[in-house]
């Protein structure tokens, strides 16, 4: 009865989710409907000292990367260096190579600290002219986007400053650019795999006389249309380039810096604060990297910025509440479900995978395919099982580094699933349905599953982190 309980909050939080309603308002709801069914008593209690206590840490420890990321990639796009480096990418790759320079463009957003949903945005207008000329089918335009912002740079590559890659840090005390050589075997891998897939694809609708489709819904207007001058390619991508190089040196840095602990006396506390450096290194460097990043934007387009400035802050700050307060709530509800006796029927059940590594990799891409969110299902994991996957590793000789790359790997497997958030916004915004393109955007999520599964053979035969 217990194992049932959980599954109906989890799978009314599926179904909510997957209907378009807010997160933040039925995690809650779901959670504690869970508790009113295990014991009636409880319920008020629970969501006052787990639920919102959870939710309060996640928010303090994360919510100035989501905030700094958001503005980072608001100030990137209204700059028009986003159109930039679509503009010279496409030059460069060629028009006859679509496919490959959406990719790499939205991997050069993300892995220079722009937002998952500011990519989609950004770049979707310009997949949608270049695949309007080259006659390729629109619906593959999502799953072009998926590769490019939702895998490799999203939690693979080392060093990529997106939540999914942050969150593994607090509980390992790792870095971002943890198991650099897992992360780009990952990398490589899924890239390679995802471009021939989606090639394969493309061949087989030319070869049906399948082109791009009459469409109506969001369909851009021609990319000149908005006006003025382009910026400088090169100068464009530099804030990119900086949030990246800043990032891997503060990490050093910082340590060296503040030592192990620090400490905070002011005349207005009653007791000195002191607290561990550690698990704050890598949320502390990715902020400071963002920080050089926005002032960089500014340095160089500030007349453009501060023309839209106002309303993009704004859209921008709005948009990280949303997103933080989403996943925050999620990993409320998982707190609350870990603490559930028909939790410990799952943890049992998984405790049944003997390779602490496997036993990682499926834990956290399950929780996180049925919350929908790689942030929110790795977050439950780990805030569940992550002692017990530190005692796992050490008593098999596992550095940390390794649990934290599966980790953030797993974590953006099987998430997303058609109530994924990203998923729907990438759907929305390409005026598409989920009938029409999500299979291709599910192939993906298969073959970034697989890489899990294939970096972690690469560590146990060759040793290789």
């Amino acid at each position: 009865m217990s194992l049932l309980i959980v599954l109906l909050a989890l799978g009314l939080l599926i179904v909510v989710a997957y209907r378009g309603h807010s997160v933040i308002l039925f995690a809650p709801v779901a959670a504690l409907l869970a508790v009113l069914l295990t014991d009636p008593g409880l319920v008020a209690p629970v969501y006052v000292g787990v639920f919102m206590d959870k939710m309060v840490q996640f928010i303090k420890l994360y919510f100035p990367v989501f905030m700094l990321g958001a503005l980072f990639g608001k100030l990137i796009e209204i700059s028009g260096f986003a159109r930039a480096i679509v503009a010279a990418t496409i030059r460069l790759m060629g028009k006859e190579r679509a496919m490959l320079s959406i990719v790499v463009v939205c991997a050069a957003l993300t892995y220079g600290g722009v937002s998952l949903f500011v990519a989609v945005f950004a770049v979707y207008p310009f997949a949608a002219e270049l695949f309007r000329q080259l006659d390729i089918p629109k619906r593959l335009i999502p799953g072009t986007i998926a590769l490019g912002a939702f895998s490799f740079t999203m939690d693979s590559l080392p060093g990529t400053p997106q939540i999914q890659n942050i969150i593994p840090t607090t509980f390992f005390r790792t870095t971002t650019w943890a198991a650099p050589w897992m992360g780009t075997i990952g990398a490589v891998f899924i890239l390679i795999a995802g471009l021939s897939y989606l090639e394969w694809r493309r061949r087989r609708a030319a070869a049906a006389g399948e082109g791009y489709g009459q469409h109506t819904s969001n369909e851009p207007e021609h990319e000149t249309a908005n006006g003025g001058a382009m910026p400088n390619a090169w100068v464009a991508v530099l804030p990119l380039v900086i949030v990246a190089v800043s990032n891997k040196l503060l990490t050093g840095w910082i340590p060296q810096l503040y030592g192990k602990t620090y400490t905070v006396a002011l005349p207005g506390l009653a007791h000195p604060v002191t607290a561990d450096v550690g698990p704050v290194v890598a949320i502390w460097a990715v902020e400071a990297a963002l920080l050089i990043g926005i002032a960089t934007v500014l340095a160089f387009a500030w007349r453009r910025v501060m023309r839209s400035f106002v309303d993009g802050s704004k859209s921008a700050i709005a948009g990280a509440l949303l997103a933080a307060m989403n996943t925050a709530s999620e990993y409320g509800f998982g707190a609350v479900i870990a603490a559930l006796p028909g939790f410990a029927v799952v943890a049992h059940a998984l405790k049944g995978i003997p390779n602490p590594l496997l036993n990682e990799a499926v834990t956290v891409t399950v929780l996180a395919g049925i919350t929908g969110s790689a942030s929110g299902g790795m977050s439950i994991a780990l805030a569940a099982m992550a002692e017990q996957f530190i005692q796992s590793a050490q008593a098999a000789g596992i550095p940390m580094e390794v649990l934290h790359r599966v980790a953030a790997m797993a974590s953006g497997g099987m998430d997303t699933l058609p109530h994924n958030g990203a998923v729907i916004t990438l759907l929305a915004v390409s005026g598409l349905t989920h009938r029409q393109a999500y299979a291709d955007i599910f192939a993906i999520t298969c073959l970034k599953t697989i890489a899990v599964f294939v970096v972690i053979a690469v560590y146990l035969l060759f040793g290789l982190y």
